[in-house]
Formats: structure tokens, C-alpha cells, sequence
């Protein structure tokens, strides 16, 4: 037989079209037999886990299949149910969310006033949305900048003024530190820039915010922090401390690993000492001796005090999960960064602290999502978080006695803010993943 038929008869000269793979090779069946039915242990565990996820279902259906949601008491509640041939505990009643979800979600702030913490989300919502999402323009960073000083003005009120120079002292000092620096020796500038911002914060603030608004008063309506409540309070006091927690607590890290002794064991006293005690034996000193280090006549908020120490106790446990972080890193990293001529903040912030803290981004969220549940802490120096909103709306004659339902709602607050936490952990770090081939 001739050639050509030959490799006619037995060669292949087209390529099949793409079939679907089998209907157990993909898709969910897939999923459910390499992660339910992989092996007889796992099939065990599986229907066991299933059994018992049944039997609670079925047994919490009810309760809340027959839920009342639209009642102004308890005994209503009951009276409904029984009116239904239901026992009194044979429905939850959803009711006091529905009746009180105003002081769950903002404590006691005057009501007339809830556009100013609704604002003062959106407005951080949108400050933090360039820094977490890197699609965004980076000219929308100095509105991140500016959003948690609008944030404080709107939810506390008061003069502008107060939150304008502050603005304005730190663009001055970045200002004098960035053009001064080039002629003169920027850390000795740095240094200087320092001492003056802490002396105009520490003895001259108060007095030119009197002085200003006497002339022009750029004042809105104040809140006082014991109108703060609820969850707007976790919100305020939890979100404050991650923000300014995670900046201080790379500046820690940086300094326990410093060659200077005196920053490295500064440092070091101040994570150990910080570390080594509970967080609300912290809270109580917020609440009765940090205002005894402040200058005479200064008082801040009680709110404004806990924010404070909370973020000194975040700031210590951030610094340790970024210094293992640091660790981590092979020398050759750092003897590259000095090899390239790179100056000591420029290898920090160019070569070494990225890949820190893309290593230690598990471990900082973890803190963050502890930090913010922590918050509830805060019902044991008088504060009215969730907590203690639920524990003031059931000693109320017509709530005595609810207890779940307004653990639930709670709970799932907590849960919706957590989740999206661990969600952008979790897409930050395929985002920054290298071996995505």
C-alpha cells in the first residue's frame, strides 16, 4: 500500500472538539467527594455532623417559624402566641428588635441627629475604600486622610476648628519635615518637627480653638460620649483602633528591631508591659487615670480616652505579629536592600516591610477581628455597647425577660462585620499571591 494511504488510513489530521468532563468530575459532586466522602472516616463524620445539624434545625424551626415580629411587649408577645395555641415559649419574639433596633444600633444619640453617624460611616466607608481596594485612584488617598477628622467632628459635634488645625499642624510638620529635610539633616528636622507638633498639640490647641471660633464659630450641636451606645459605639471605638493601631504598631515593630538601645528597649518595655496585662485593666486605667497625664483643663470623652488605650493595646500585639513577619524574612533581603544603596526608611518601606506584612496579613486580621469584638469590654467601665444596650433594654417592665432574641441580633452584627473582614483577608492574600502560574 503507497505511502500517502497509509498515513491516511492510521494518522490523525484533526483535533476532536472539547467534551464535558463527567458529571462526578466537576462541580459539586466533585467538592462533595473530595471533602465529605474521601474516606470511610470522613463519610462517618459526615453523616454524624449532618444527624446533629438536622435535629437542630428541626428543633429551632419552630421557634422561629413562629415568631412575632410586630408587638409592643412581652406579655403581647405571649398574648399572640397563646391566641395561636402556642405556648409562650413556643415562638421567639422578634418584636423588641423591631421596637428598639434604634438603641441597639445607636445607643442613646439624640434621634433627630442619626444622619451624622450614618454619614460619618459612609464618609469612612469611602475614606478606607482607596486603601483597601488598589483598582481605585491614588489621588483619592488625601480624601482618606482627611475622612476620620470629618468622621470625629460629625460624631462628637462641636467647632471645626478643632479638627481643622489638627489638619493643619500635621500638614505644617509633614510639610517642614519634607523641604527643610532636603537642606538640612532630615532626621535632626524629623526630630524638631516632633517636639514642636507636641508642644502645639500638648499647650497651645485648646487656647487657638477658643481663639478661632470666637471669631468665626464653625460649630454644629455636641454629643457627649455618654449618649454613645450600641453598636454605633463598637463601630466608633473598634474601627478607630484598627486604623490607628496598625501604623504604630509597624512603628513598634521597627523599633524593637532597632540597633539604637534606647528605641529597641523602649520598645520592648512598652509591648511587654502592655501585653502582659488584661485589656480591661487598661480600660479602667482609661477610665480613671489617663486623664491625670494631660494638660490641666483638658478633658476628653470617656469614649475618646478608651479609643486611646485600645489602640496602645492593639498597637502592642500588632507589632508582634509584624516583627515575626520580619523575621521571616532571609537575610539576603535585607543585604540586598543595602546593596542597592537604599537608605534605612527606603529598604524599609521599598524591600522589607511589603513582604512583612504580606506574610503577617493572617495574623493581622485575626488581632483586628479580636480587637473589634473586644469592644464589648467596654460595658464594664459604664459604656453602653451592644451589651449593655440588650442588658438596659431588658430591665425595661415592658422587655423583662427577653433574652435570645436580642443576643441574636447582636450576635449577628458582630458576625456580618468579622466575615467581611476574614473575606478581604482572604482576597488580599490570592491578590498578592506569586505562584498564581
Amino acid at each position: 500500500m503507497p505511502g500517502n494511504q497509509l498515513s491516511q488510513a492510521f494518522v490523525r489530521t484533526g483535533m476532536l472538539d472539547a467534551k464535558q468532563p463527567p458529571a462526578g468530575e466537576t462541580g459539586l459532586i466533585l467538592w462533595i467527594r473530595k471533602n465529605l466522602l474521601s474516606s470511610w472516616l470522613n463519610i462517618i463524620l459526615t453523616v454524624l455532623v449532618a444527624y446533629a445539624a438536622l435535629r437542630l434545625a428541626l428543633g429551632l424551626w419552630p421557634w422561629f417559624s413562629n415568631s412575632v415580629w410586630q408587638a409592643s411587649s412581652l406579655a403581647d408577645c405571649r398574648t399572640i402566641l397563646a391566641e395561636q395555641g402556642l405556648g409562650p415559649t413556643d415562638g421567639a419574639c422578634f418584636a423588641v428588635v423591631t421596637d428598639r433596633w434604634h438603641q441597639l444600633i445607636f445607643g442613646f444619640y439624640p434621634t433627630d441627629l442619626y444622619w451624622r453617624p450614618i454619614l460619618a460611616m459612609i464618609l469612612f466607608l469611602g475614606g478606607i475604600a482607596p486603601i483597601l481596594f488598589f483598582s481605585l485612584p491614588r489621588s483619592l488617598l488625601i480624601f482618606s486622610c482627611l475622612a476620620p477628622f470629618v468622621c470625629f467632628w460629625l460624631l462628637w459635634g462641636g467647632t471645626a476648628w478643632l479638627p481643622l488645625l489638627i489638619v493643619a499642624g500635621l500638614a505644617g510638620g509633614y510639610a517642614l519635615t519634607r523641604f527643610v529635610g532636603a537642606v538640612i539633616s532630615p532626621t535632626l528636622t524629623g526630630l524638631v518637627t516632633l517636639a514642636l507638633l507636641i508642644g502645639f498639640f500638648w499647650f497651645g490647641l485648646m487656647p487657638l480653638v477658643g481663639l478661632m471660633e470666637a471669631g468665626l464659630s464653625l460649630s454644629i450641636r455636641p454629643v457627649a460620649s455618654r449618649e454613645f451606645g450600641g453598636f454605633m459605639l463598637a463601630a466608633t471605638i473598634g474601627l478607630s483602633a484598627i486604623v490607628l493601631s496598625l501604623p504604630l504598631g509597624v512603628l513598634l515593630a521597627l523599633a524593637r528591631q532597632s540597633d539604637l538601645p534606647l528605641i529597641k528597649w523602649s520598645a520592648i518595655i512598652f509591648i511587654e508591659v502592655v501585653r502582659g496585662v488584661p485589656l480591661i485593666v487598661w480600660l479602667f486605667t482609661a477610665q480613671l487615670l489617663l486623664n491625670y497625664f494631660l494638660p490641666p483643663g483638658t478633658s476628653f470623652d470617656l469614649t475618646l480616652r478608651v479609643i486611646i488605650m485600645v489602640t496602645l493595646f492593639a498597637a502592642a500585639y500588632i507589632a508582634e505579629v509584624i516583627r515575626g513577619g520580619l523575621v521571616a524574612l532571609p537575610k539576603g533581603q535585607h543585604e540586598g536592600a543595602v546593596s542597592l544603596g537604599l537608605s534605612y526608611w527606603q529598604s524599609r518601606r521599598l524591600i522589607i516591610l511589603p513582604q512583612a506584612l504580606k506574610i503577617s496579613i493572617p495574623g493581622i486580621v485575626n488581632e483586628f477581628i479580636g480587637l473589634f469584638k473586644d469592644t464589648t469590654l467596654v460595658v464594664f467601665i459604664g459604656l453602653l455597647d451592644p451589651i449593655g444596650v440588650t442588658r438596659a433594654i431588658r430591665a425595661t417592665p415592658e422587655w423583662n425577660g427577653v433574652y435570645w432574641e436580642l443576643f441574636i441580633f447582636v450576635g449577628l452584627l458582630f458576625y456580618v462585620v468579622c466575615y467581611a473582614m476574614a473575606r478581604y483577608s482572604l482576597h488580599l492574600e490570592n491578590l498578592l499571591r506569586r505562584d498564581n502560574y
